[in-house]
């Protein structure tokens, strides 16, 4: 499947948040791409429509996830018992390459993609190669033997922490580790207005 491979800083610059990691041109410009993007009005008042269209946006460009699959995603929030929301946000969290990223083995989602895609990551004890791959709770993830010494993957995980998310276990020397259990809304960072893309769909 086809991903975004556009300009991501100016996509950071439209929604004015770092949404593929720490982005350097964001700080420095802080405001919307485009000729009028600097003396754009701030107060403007967007559409109802607009406004739960870009919160969408958003939620697909942070994990990576196209149209189609996204739809499909919700859907299957909204057909589970739960707060719909909070179930789409559980989902796409649940995804083995969103899983992979948290975990610290790569500094990016699209970095963690890229490493499942090419058979380095193995779901309990078994090679998977499907970034949208749900990992449920109790799961064991670790980097495949053979990719334990590849410099993207010990650099990330030097420099990863982890204990930021209470939900996951890894063990930086051995590569591996849980998914303890699917994380509450409450521990989720992501800046994402769930409730606006339920209404989105919900028309």
């Amino acid at each position: 499947m086809a991903r975004y491979t556009g300009p991501r800083s100016r996509i950071a610059r439209k929604f004015k948040e770092p949404i593929f990691g720490p982005d350097k041109v964001l700080e420095k410009k802080a405001y919307p791409p485009g000729m009028h993007g600097f003396g754009k009005k701030r107060g403007g008042r967007k559409s109802e429509y607009a406004d739960q269209l870009a919160e969408k946006q958003k939620a697909k460009y942070t994990y990576g996830v196209l149209e189609r699959q996204f739809r499909k995603t919700f859907a299957k929030a909204a057909s589970t018992k739960g707060k719909t929301g909070e179930l789409l946000l559980q989902l796409v969290e649940s995804r083995l390459d969103n899983v992979v990223y948290r975990m610290g083995i790569s500094p990016t989602r699209a970095g963690a993609r890229q490493l499942v895609g090419h058979n380095h990551i193995l779901v309990n004890g078994k090679v998977v190669n499907i970034p949208s791959y749900t990992v449920k709770a109790g799961t064991k993830i670790a980097v495949r033997e053979r990719s334990k010494s590849l410099e993207a993957i010990t650099t990330a995980i030097s420099r990863s922490n982890t204990a930021a998310y209470p939900w996951i276990e890894f063990n930086g020397n051995s590569m591996e580790g849980t998914y303890l259990s699917v994380p509450i809304r409450e521990q989720i960072p992501e800046n994402i207005k769930e409730q606006l893309i339920v209404e989105l769909y919900s028309k």
